[in-house]
């Protein structure tokens, strides 16, 4: 028998149907044509004319069995499929392309969703398949009821430059709050170099445990732009992202993210109220810092840029919300400073822990940083007792002054806060370091109206504008976190703010300035005060009417007295009248005796005087009542020394007309002795009225007496006239020590008396005598005809 032929052709594999152009298996030739190329569907695989390979055959498993890829990592294997070669070439691929791989259920056609991977072809012999290495997105689907429809890919391929991914199950948020980062790690090195759909989830198994995460939104090379990033994430649903070396992997969680969406909504410069030329400065400074409108981020040719803000003002004034804000505004990579995690009992870790912070922003390489210092007084104090605040101090210069050098750098702002600047060291306040300064200061009356109408209408409560100007007047001292927790108060009260609510909520919500400073708020009326009609209104007249309408004071182009003194015999209400006009002036009060500012240590008294103008121009409009001035304000000789009164002295004369201004703070005096005033103080400029407060005349001493006749209890025998008349040359405190007596001579006689009758008040008139002398009142008469 001759042999057989060894020319004779194999069958291929793989055939073209000439009738409908469908490439098929060779041995489902034949049932193809007999069917009349009607039953495609039911092929085990087919190629059609627009180049989709459909098959009815998908294997999962271990790739590591087929020679072609046993060589390959199981992390590689991870994102391949593999297709038949013939199917390969006919649809035009070749290895290492990405294709479409969409799954739908046998059993009743429906989708079950769409995978991207990487092709590698095997060979035709063993049959028309789909090979997976892992299907964890269709886990729940056995491979027998899968079918697939693979076709080249025509989504965008966008490389991936940081993907965030949000975990399936929230009851692995505490494992992952220890683990997470070698999680994603682990996750990261498992999917380099795949491709993968947003839609997909993301599976990860480690120790027999499964983690799934889904994409929440992506960023990609080359789409800094925040517009661009935001259109992005609409359309997330059709994107492709390609895993590289370099993807970074952010796991979100639900409580950071909705903390991430309040900060973003609450820091926010058009939320900000009262700092307008403030925040133009800064956003100045900060544009020309991150090279904004400029060539080069140093600034082009103007010379050396500043990379150090200091902020500072008293707590709550708005420091932190400022700079998170600009933050915010900027869209900066955020490094905060803190100071309390940076000291450590070990030799060298604390500069370590400064030094990794400022690391961040360079090893980030972002497109702008902001490195946040708060409370900077306590990491570079103004007095360095020890040696660890000595070296983390100048550590902390050492890498400030490092930003201006280095390229990295320049990208860099670092901004800080306090509450007290004279605290923080002067070598970091000169110039290449903290170059500029803002001091926040505590909002006037209409700064705290355009901080309202900000928060109302953050909090979308729309106020009428004049109930809002009518709580600013009258909120004195409130800084903008007393504000923010006035309209939170009110708004747990009720449904919709109104004018009433809010000044409600002010019984309840006090200025955190006056706490600090406890600053005194009377609670005395003119109508307290009996007679003195001619003294309240020459008080108006100084301390109410500059306060409250200041515009007619710039129309006639004068400026309103700054300050004034009453003096008088002891007891004729000379403090009382000080506390009413605070009271009905609604400003705040700062009652100080003489012997409160004077110390045995030198110099701090003089400390003390500058401490108190200080505090009053922070809560301003305000007054400084100073009692018993002649204390304090003793007139100077030329023999004396430099002793503490006279340095007390000076200093409240300089803090009274000097460098800084009194603006709406206004100083009231009262003393019994006058002639013992040092003359410059009685200038103008300082104290510009002096008022002679009487003795109270007739009608002053019977409307006195109905005052104070109000709250006990009288018989009809009781004569107030008679009172008046014999009453003649009695001040106002013994017209009410007067009173008090007769109540007690009352109970004296029993504890059931329900009338105070004229015994009483007769005993009264005998025990209480006039104690003025007459030698006083003659030189209260001569000082007044030499001040007049």
């Amino acid at each position: 028998m001759p042999p057989k032929s060894a020319s004779k052709k194999e069958r291929p594999l793989w055939w073209n149907c000439e009738k409908c152009q469908t490439y098929l298996p060779t041995y489902e030739l034949a049932k193809h044509q007999a069917e009349n190329c009607a039953a495609v569907d039911r092929l085990s695989g087919s190629v059609d004319a627009t180049g989709t390979y459909r098959c009815r055959r998908v294997e999962v498993g271990s790739l590591a069995i087929y020679e072609e890829v046993k060589l390959c990592t199981e992390s590689q294997r991870y994102g391949l499929v593999l297709l038949p070669i013939g199917v390969v070439r006919k649809l035009g691929l070749m290895l290492g392309d990405y294709v479409t791989i969409k799954l739908v259920k046998s059993v009743d056609g429906s989708e079950l969703g769409t995978v991207v991977r990487t092709l590698w072809p095997v060979d035709d012999r063993n049959g028309a398949k789909v090979w997976l290495e892992a299907l964890d997105e269709f886990e729940s689907v056995p491979a027998s009821e899968l079918r697939a429809t693979v076709t080249t890919i025509n989504t965008r391929l966008e490389d991936a430059e940081e993907l965030f991914l949000r975990l399936d199950d929230p009851t692995q948020a505490k494992l992952l709050e220890k683990n997470g980062k070698f999680l994603l790690t682990s996750l990261k090195h498992q999917l380099t170099g795949c491709a993968i759909l947003s839609g997909n989830p993301l599976c990860l198994t480690v120790c027999n445990k499964r983690f799934r995460f889904r994409i929440d939104h992506a960023t990609t090379n080359g789409s800094s732009d925040r517009l661009i990033d935001q259109l992005n994430k609409l359309s997330l649903s059709d994107r492709t992202f390609v895993v590289l070396n370099t993807t970074k992997f952010t796991l979100l969680d639900d409580a950071k993210a909705a903390q991430h969406g309040h900060r973003q909504r609450m820091y926010n410069l058009a939320n900000i109220g009262g700092l307008d030329s403030t925040i133009v400065e800064l956003k100045e400074l900060l544009d020309m810092a991150f090279g904004i409108g400029t060539s080069s981020g140093s600034g082009g040719n103007a010379g050396p840029v500043s990379r150090g803000i200091l902020l500072s003002g008293v707590s709550g004034v708005g420091k932190t919300m400022l700079v998170n804000a600009l933050a915010t505004h900027y869209q900066c990579h955020v490094v905060r400073l803190n100071c309390s995690e940076v000291f450590s009992k070990f030799y060298g870790e604390s500069e370590a822990n400064v030094s990794r912070q400022f690391a961040e922003v360079f090893d980030v390489h972002p497109t702008r940083a902001m490195v946040i210092v708060e409370e900077l007084h306590n990491l570079c104090p103004k007095n360095t007792g020890t040696d660890i605040v000595k070296r983390i101090s100048q550590h902390f210069l050492n890498l400030l002054d490092s930003l201006h050098g280095n390229v990295r750098g320049n990208r860099t702002i670092v901004m800080g806060t306090t509450d007290n600047v004279d605290n923080v060291s002067p070598l970091l306040r000169r110039g290449g370091r903290m170059d500029y300064e803002f001091e926040l200061p505590v909002p006037d009356a209409i700064a705290r109206e355009a901080i309202l109408q900000r928060i109302l209408a953050r909090y979308g409560q729309p106020v009428p504008a004049e109930d809002v100007r009518a709580v600013a007047r009258i909120t004195h001292g409130y800084v903008g976190a007393d504000l923010e927790n006035l309209v939170s108060k009110a708004a747990s009260t009720v449904k919709l703010i109104d004018g009433p609510s809010l000044m409600g909520a002010l019984q309840h919500v006090k200025a955190s300035a006056m706490r600090e400073i406890m600053i005194e708020c009377p609670n005395v009326r003119w109508a307290d005060i009996g007679g003195q009609d001619e003294l309240k209104l020459k008080l108006r007249q100084i301390i109410d009417w500059p306060i409250h309408h200041p515009e007619l004071f710039e129309r006639l182009g004068i400026k309103p007295p700054r300050g004034l003194l009453m003096f008088g015999p002891p007891g004729c209400s000379k403090t009382m009248i000080a506390k009413a006009i605070a009271t009905e002036s609604r400003l705040n009060f700062l009652s100080i005796k003489g012997s409160e500012l004077f110390s045995m240590w030198v110099g701090e008294s003089e400390r003390a005087v500058r401490d108190l103008f200080r505090r009053a121009r922070q809560v301003a409009p305000s007054i400084i009542f100073f009692d018993e001035l002649d204390a304090i304000g003793g007139e100077r000789s030329a023999e004396s020394g430099s002793s503490v009164k006279e340095r007390v002295l000076a200093q409240l004369l300089t803090e009274m007309d000097g460098v800084s201004v009194l603006k709406d703070v206004r100083i009231v005096a009262a003393t019994n002795r006058p002639d013992l005033i040092d003359r410059a103080l009685m200038r103008p400029g300082r104290l510009d009225r002096i008022v002679y407060v009487r003795l109270p005349d007739e009608a002053a001493r019977e409307e006195i007496f109905r005052i104070k006749l109000k709250s006990i209890p009288t018989a009809a025998d009781v004569d107030v006239a008679e009172l008046v008349r014999r009453t003649a040359g009695c001040s106002g405190s013994e017209i009410e020590a007067i009173c008090q007596e007769a109540a007690l001579k009352g109970l004296e006689c029993s504890f059931d008396v329900r009338e105070i009758g004229w015994t009483q008040f007769e005993h009264a008139l005998e025990v209480v005598r006039p104690r003025t002398s007459p030698d006083l009142l003659r030189l209260y008469e001569q000082y007044l005809k030499q001040h007049q």
